[in-house]
């Protein structure tokens, strides 16, 4: 007797009325979740577009942040005496907006822009995507703003002193030593996002959650898509972390040399 033949005699018998031992219920749950006309597909495709989406949001999330976080360190790396009015006001809006996104739930901010500011659009996991983007822009901002800060000042200076203006300085000499100082934290921000795409069904987002929604209207029972999403999400985790501790020793062996 195949998975299949015993998953029917075990129904059959549960419709009859039959008191089975649990872990031929549990044996059920999981097959009427998971394998029941290859519903294993709808996690794999909700994975995917996890990933997509995770992926898409920190690298907007890292253009805001970079840009955020450059015009804050130039303003506050301006000679005193010397203020330019309108790097005065980017900052402004940059810690405005830095402030608002940190100081206000995940949650609310989805519901903000898929319920008020995109009410009329219908592409639920792009405005997600898009708040997920932004909402990293602030956390990422200030993660390079601290490696731009952790860069000596001196090699600032040397790269004015070689004839680079403040822009080339940064380019070529400040950022790349502090993308290699960032780069673990960027890493983490990658797994928060990727734990954080969960949040976008709330506003109708198709991701991994959205999956194990629909596959549960379909068994009546979430308990057991919602187990699986758990264990899909905590195995994604660790395998993330485990690529980011070979990359952080690699890192530290190339700061050795």
């Amino acid at each position: 007797m195949n998975w299949a033949q015993l998953y029917e005699s075990l129904g059959q018998q549960l419709k009859d009325g039959v008191d089975l031992p649990w872990w031929q219920d549990a044996f059920v749950g999981i097959y009427k979740a998971f394998f029941e006309e290859d519903r294993w597909q709808f996690y794999l495709d909700g994975v995917l577009t996890t990933l997509w989406i995770t992926a898409l949001a920190l690298i907007l999330g890292i253009v805001l942040g970079v840009v955020v976080a450059v015009i804050r360190t130039t303003h506050d790396q301006q000679r005193l005496g010397r203020h330019n009015p309108v790097l005065s006001v980017l900052n402004a809006i940059c810690k405005i907006y830095v402030t608002i996104i940190r100081g206000t739930p995940m949650m609310v901010q989805l519901l903000i822009m898929g319920f008020i500011i995109f009410k009329s659009s219908r592409e639920y996991t792009l405005v997600g995507t898009l708040t997920l983007g932004i909402n990293s822009g602030a956390y990422v901002a200030e993660i390079v703003r601290g490696g731009l800060m952790s860069v000596d000042i001196g090699q600032t200076e040397a790269g004015r002193s070689l004839g680079l203006n403040y822009l080339d300085t940064m380019r070529f000499i400040v950022i790349p030593q502090a993308f290699k100082n960032i780069l673990p934290a960027l890493g983490n921000e990658f797994i928060t996002l990727f734990k954080d795409t969960a949040l976008i069904s709330a506003i109708g987002g198709k991701e991994l959650v959205y999956a194990a929604k629909s596959i549960g209207s379909k068994t009546y029972d979430v308990m057991y898509p919602y187990l699986g999403i758990a264990i899909i999400y905590l195995l994604m985790v660790m395998l993330f972390t485990w690529l980011l501790g070979i990359l952080e020793r690699r890192l530290r062996q190339s700061d050795r040399r």
